[in-house]
């Protein structure tokens, strides 16, 4: 008996943008699935729902892993691939194991010779790059900032002077939606005046965002941020000394 392959599976970033933002062989494939591996039950089964999975619900196997799976469950997660059945990893939003639960998942797949197969879907990490006008040939994620200080300014400013030292690395993160106007106040405190600062908000919905400008224009023209998922990016500059 063959094996079966593991899917990474993503999911809209925003509400009601299934179609949209999801290709039709994807969503094929999808509902040809019935094993998954969900970072959160409950909007995995809403998710399929909305996807129009042809079997009840209640009939799929669905594994919640949480954010931070236990590796000693891996095994049993991937079972049903060695009985020639195929399993899809499931993020709460975009693509699984990119700032997301999975990478683990896969480790083990290759481990074990099971096919990693990655679905075409939205990333908002690689949305917000794409429309920040920031470097998109050198960049990295650096996951959710300090939220205490000093160590929130020194993050802050270590990212810049890593940027500045990488001769032009974006530096994207992200931050709780309820924390967002605190972030991009602590930005445009402590970046210099010509770094770029980027924020993304609700990419994909109704309320979509996203806008790049100096620390200076940021500080001159500010703005408050909704409580809803927002990607930040930053890239420094050389100032220009004038003779």
């Amino acid at each position: 008996m063959s094996k079966g392959s593991l899917y990474m599976l993503p999911v809209p970033i925003a509400e009601n943008a299934l179609e949209i933002y999801l290709p039709r062989k994807t969503i094929e494939k999808a509902r040809g699935i019935n094993n998954f591996l969900a970072e959160n039950a409950k909007t995995a089964r809403a998710f399929l729902k909305q996807l129009g999975h042809p079997k009840p619900i209640r009939e799929l196997n669905i594994e919640e892993i949480g954010h931070q799976p236990d590796e000693t469950q891996i095994d049993h997660w991937l079972a049903p691939i060695e009985k020639g059945e195929d399993v899809a990893v499931v993020s709460e939003s975009g693509c699984p194991g990119i700032a997301d639960p999975g990478a683990q998942i896969v480790r083990r797949a290759h481990r074990k010779g099971i096919r990693v197969i990655p679905l075409v879907g939205p990333s908002s990490l690689l949305l917000a790059l794409m429309a920040s006008g920031l470097d998109g040939q050198k960049f990295r994620f650096c996951g959710y900032l300090p939220i205490k200080e000093p160590e929130r300014k020194d993050e802050i400013q270590r990212l810049e002077e890593l940027s500045l030292i990488a001769n032009g690395e974006t530096e994207l993160f992200i931050e709780t939606p309820y924390r967002n106007n605190a972030m991009l106040e602590d930005l445009t405190k402590y970046c210099k005046p010509t770094t770029s600062i980027l924020v993304a908000s609700d990419i994909t919905g109704p309320n979509e965002l996203i806008q790049t400008r100096t620390t200076s224009e940021w500080r001159h023209n500010p703005v408050r941020l909704p409580k809803i998922p927002t990607v930040f990016g930053l890239l420094a500059t050389k100032s220009k000394v004038r003779d």
